[in-house]
């Protein structure tokens, strides 16, 4: 029987890889935001379903729940990876941008799940998450926080369910996605008038733009989740990546610990 698809984020990086991979055989209904990526995704195969949707702007979703409902008789995986990155720090962060984090991160994904959870009978749901979820990363607390809620909301979701439906969180490390690249431009504004954080703010938008090219390749993420995709009991958390692995054994330590590792390394960080 052919598997049927949905995907978030489709358009670029993790995303993309995995429609070109999984089209070849199976049914994909594949996320974008812009009509010229849409028709991108259409010509790449005629097993490919685009829709539009923007948790940016969450009065799009209800349309994309009813497209995929009016086409697909049932949903075999659920995979959710469209995301951003809003940064700065505390006490200059605008709540809007914070709303606009995790509308895009938490709840443009619950609502969407929650849209479709009843097509996903024996199904899984594959959340690409990040190490970030470890919550130890100065200047992107809104991100961390987004994706530890992800986290805590759909593992409540694995428990509670009825509908033997398996939810799994892939927790990559730094990855070579063009979102580094999107969130400068996205968070520019503030970062170019972040009064008291100069250094930081530059140190960040450097780091992000190395991170676009020197991360973990995105072929590494799409292989694990191919690899979860195939399993019939998968685990819950799969890490990828030596730095996500290294983050999950700092998190367990005391936070007043990772509070001064944290601050130590970012001021080494700097200086380089």
């Amino acid at each position: 029987m052919t598997k049927i698809y949905v995907i978030t984020g489709a358009t670029s990086g993790i995303g993309k890889a995995l429609v070109e991979i999984l089209a070849k055989d199976s049914i994909v209904f594949a996320g974008y935001r812009s009509e010229e990526k849409g028709s991108e995704l259409a010509k790449i195969s005629e097993n490919i379903y685009p829709f539009f949707v923007d948790y940016e702007r969450p009065e799009t979703i209800p349309g994309a729940v009813e497209y995929i409902r009016s086409k697909a008789e049932r949903i075999d995986r659920l995979i959710n990876i469209a995301g951003c990155v809003v940064a700065g720090p505390f006490e200059k962060l605008s709540i809007n941008e914070i709303r606009r984090q995790f509308n895009v991160n938490v709840f443009g994904h619950i609502e969407i799940t929650q849209g479709l959870i009843d097509k996903l009978d024996n199904g899984k749901i594959i959340n690409v998450s990040s190490m970030a979820s470890f919550g130890i990363f100065p200047f992107i607390s809104p991100y961390c926080a987004s994706k530890r809620c992800l986290d805590m909301f759909f593992n409540s979701l694995m428990y509670e369910n009825k509908r033997n439906i398996k939810v799994i969180s892939i927790k990559p490390g730094v990855i070579s996605t063009p979102l580094w690249g999107k969130s400068i431009k996205e968070n520019s504004t503030l970062m170019q008038n972040c009064e008291g954080y100069e250094e930081e703010m530059n140190f960040i938008a450097k780091n992000a733009m190395k991170n676009e090219t020197h991360g973990l390749s995105t072929d590494e993420v799409v292989k694990t989740i191919l690899r979860v995709d195939k399993l019939n009991n998968p685990k819950t958390s799969y890490l990828v990546g030596k730095d996500a692995f290294f983050a999950s054994l700092v998190s367990r330590l005391p936070q007043d610990f990772i509070n001064k590792l944290v601050r130590f390394g970012l001021r080494i960080r700097m200086k380089r």
